[in-house]
C-alpha cells in the first residue's frame, strides 16, 4: 500500500513538474493566435510598407494577433474573409486596396482611411466603414489593425478574393 501511494505521488510530482516547464516556455507564444502563426506565417517580426516609400515597420505575431482581435470585433460584420459585403466589387485583397485612391495597400494609407474613410475612387467620404477617431481606438491599435489586413492580404488563403484557394 505504502509503494502504491509513493508511486502515485511519485507520478504528481513528475505530473506537476513537466507543466511548470512547458508554462515556463510558453511566454514566448502567450497571446499569438494560432491564424497568425499558420496561415500568416508570422512567428518572428515581420517587415510590412510603411508609406509606399520604402520605409517598413516591423511587427511582432502579438501584434498582429491583437489587430486580428480588434479586426474580429470591429470588422468582420462586413468584411468576412476580406471581403466587402457592403459592396461586394471592392475587397480587401493586395490588388484592391492598390487599386484605391489613394493607395491603401501600406500601413500609413490604410491607418489614414481607417480615420477617415473614403470612397474607393477617393472623392468622397463613405459611411460604409466607420471612422476610427483616436478616441475609440489607440494610434497603436488601429496600426496593428491595419498591419492585420495587410499581412491578410499577403498571406491568407483565399484572403479578398472570389474562391476560396487552398
Amino acid at each position: 500500500m505504502l509503494r502504491r501511494l509513493f508511486s502515485i505521488r511519485c507520478l504528481l510530482v513528475v505530473l506537476v513538474a513537466s507543466l511548470g516547464c512547458w508554462i515556463v516556455s510558453e511566454p514566448a507564444q502567450a497571446g499569438v493566435d494560432s491564424y497568425v502563426m499558420r496561415y500568416l506565417q508570422v512567428k518572428e517580426p515581420i517587415s510590412l510598407d510603411l508609406d509606399g516609400q520604402g520605409e517598413t515597420r516591423q511587427f511582432s505575431a502579438t501584434d498582429l494577433s491583437v489587430g486580428k482581435q480588434l479586426f474580429e470585433k470591429h470588422c468582420l460584420n462586413c468584411h468576412v474573409g476580406g471581403a466587402t459585403l457592403p459592396n461586394p466589387v471592392v475587397s480587401l485583397s493586395l490588388t484592391a486596396l492598390a487599386g484605391a485612391t489613394p493607395p491603401r495597400d501600406n500601413l500609413n494609407s490604410l491607418v489614414d482611411f481607417l480615420r477617415q474613410p473614403m470612397t474607393y475612387d477617393g472623392s468622397e467620404e463613405t459611411f460604409w466603414c466607420r471612422q476610427v477617431p483616436e478616441s475609440w481606438m489607440s494610434q497603436e491599435q488601429v496600426e496593428k489593425l491595419a498591419a492585420f489586413v495587410l499581412r491578410a492580404a499577403q498571406k491568407a488563403p483565399g484572403w479578398g478574393i472570389d474562391t476560396f484557394e487552398r
